[in-house]
C-alpha cells in the first residue's frame, strides 16, 4: 500500500470505524478497498465473537445473504458467454414445472433476464405481511434451515400468485435462487459445484463456498438492540419495515451442508474474496467473461421502473445502478453499482473513481442499512477528494 496517497482515506475510515465500534452499532467488521488496480485500504476491527472475546480478523468468514447474488449472477453470465444459456430464454425451457400464475390464474411467461433484473413478477417472504402468500405456501428465503431441496422450494414459489405480470415492474426478490436452478439444469452439475466452476474456482476465491470452508474463521452473527446488538438464535427473527414479516435467520445454516444452495442468499465467504469479483469485473471481467457482457450486466436493464427502498437508481444483470447521484443523496458517481447483505454487508464500485469497497459486518441490519454503511461511503469519499486535492 502507498502510505502517503491513502493516508487521509485511512483517517477518515478509521474514524467511522471506531466510532461504531464505540457506539455498539456493529460488533465488527472488516473493510477492503481498492483504487485504481491496487488494495489501498484493509482493516479488520472489532469482535468475530463477542462471547468469545475472539477478534476480528481480515480472512473471517461471513454469511453473505445477498453478497451471493452477484456471485452466481456472474455464473450464469459465464454461462451466456459459452453459449450454453441464453437472458431470453423462457425459464420454463429448463425448469418445465416453474409456472406461477397471476393474481387470478392467468399465466406468465418469465425470461431469465426477468430473474436477473428482479422484473419477474417474484418476491420475497420478508417482504410481505405476517402470513402472506409465500407464508401459507412455506416458501424459504434462503436463510433459514428447513429440511427442503431447492426443488421443494421452488414448487411452493411457483405454487404462490406473482405480484405482477413480468416485465412490467421491479421488485427485489428470490428470483436468483430460481436462476440457480436454472444454472443447475444448464450446466448438469449442484449450483454449489457450478459456481465454483464458473467463477470461484478461476478468480482464486478459495475463502467461499455454500458452507464454511472453515468453521474457526466463521463470525458470529448480532442483531440490531438497544444498547448493544444481540448475539442471533439460530431460527430467530429480525424486523425489516413495518407491517412485514421480516426475516427469519439461521446462522447454524452456514455449517449445514444438507441446506439447499440458495443462490440469492446462501453463500459464505470473506471480503477479500468478494474484492475480487469486483475488481474482476470493474477491470472488464478476464479471465471468466468477455468485457461486452460485464458492460451489459453493468448497464440499466429496467429504464424507468420504479425502485422501492432504491431512490435514484436502476438495476443491471445482479445489482443496482446509480442513475442520479442527488436522488440518492450519495457522493457515488453516477454509474456505481450497488448492494448489500441481511446479515450486516455493504459494498459498491465506482467505475468513474476507479473504486471498489466492501464493507462487511457481522451486525444486521446496521452493516447494511444503518448508518455505518452511508458513513464509510461518504468517508471513502472525503478521503479520495482530500488526497486529490493535494
Amino acid at each position: 500500500m502507498s502510505s502517503l496517497k491513502t493516508k487521509d482515506l485511512h483517517a477518515f475510515v478509521n474514524e467511522v470505524i471506531d466510532r461504531t465500534l464505540t457506539e455498539k452499532r456493529i460488533v465488527g467488521t472488516v473493510v477492503q478497498i481498492a483504487r485504481r488496480g491496487e488494495r489501498v485500504y484493509s482493516r479488520a476491527a472489532g469482535l468475530a465473537d463477542r462471547e468469545q472475546r475472539r477478534p476480528m480478523e481480515e480472512d473471517a468468514l461471513f454469511r453473505y445473504a445477498s453478497v451471493t447474488k452477484p456471485i452466481v449472477s456472474t455464473a450464469a453470465l459465464v454461462l451466456i458467454s459459452q453459449g450454453k444459456l441464453q437472458l431470453s430464454d423462457s425459464v420454463t425451457k429448463w425448469l418445465p414445472n416453474f409456472r406461477p400464475v397471476l393474481s387470478k390464474g392467468e399465466p406468465a411467461s418469465i425470461t431469465v433476464q426477468q430473474l436477473m433484473t428482479h422484473t419477474a413478477g417474484l418476491t420475497y417472504r420478508f417482504f410481505q405481511e405476517e402470513h402472506g402468500t409465500y407464508a401459507l405456501a412455506g416458501v424459504s428465503d434462503g436463510m433459514d434451515q428447513t429440511g427442503i431441496s431447492l426443488e421443494d422450494n421452488l414448487k411452493r414459489i411457483a405454487s404462490a400468485p406473482l405480484l405482477y405480470e413480468p416485465g412490467t415492474m421491479w421488485r427485489y426478490s428470490i428470483a436468483t435462487d430460481v436462476l440457480g436452478a436454472v444454472i443447475e439444469k444448464a450446466v448438469g452439475m449442484p449450483l454449489n459445484e457450478a459456481v465454483h466452476r464458473l467463477v470461484t474456482k478461476p478468480l482464486g476465491m478459495h475463502n467461499t463456498a455454500f458452507v464454511a470452508v472453515d468453521e474457526s474463521r466463521l463470525t458470529a452473527a448480532y442483531a440490531d438492540s438497544p444498547g448493544e446488538p444481540r448475539r442471533l438464535r439460530d431460527d430467530d427473527t429480525v424486523p425489516f419495515v413495518e407491517g412485514t414479516a421480516g426475516f427469519r435467520l439461521s446462522p447454524n445454516r452456514a455449517n449445514d451442508t444438507s441446506a439447499y444452495p440458495s443462490g440469492g442468499a446462501g453463500m459464505v465467504g470473506s471480503a477479500g474474496d468478494f474484492l475480487k469479483l469486483l475488481e474482476t469485473l470493474r477491470l472488464g471481467g478476464a479471465p471468466i467473461l468477455p468485457e461486452a457482457l460485464v458492460k451489459e450486466m453493468t448497464t440499466n436493464q429496467i429504464g424507468d421502473l420504479h425502485m422501492p427502498y432504491w431512490p435514484g437508481r436502476g438495476f443491471g444483470l445482479g445489482f443496482t445502478l446509480l442513475k442520479d447521484p442527488v436522488a440518492a443523496n450519495t457522493p457515488e458517481s453516477a454509474g456505481t453499482w450497488r448492494m448489500g447483505g441481511t446479515y450486516g454487508h455493504s459494498w459498491f464500485v465506482d467505475p468513474t473513481e476507479e473504486l471498489s469497497v466492501v464493507a462487511f459486518t457481522n451486525t444486521a441490519l446496521e452493516g447494511m442499512s444503518g448508518k455505518f454503511t452511508t458513513d464509510i461511503c461518504e468517508a471513502v469519499y472525503a478521503g479520495i477528494q482530500r488526497t486529490a486535492s493535494k
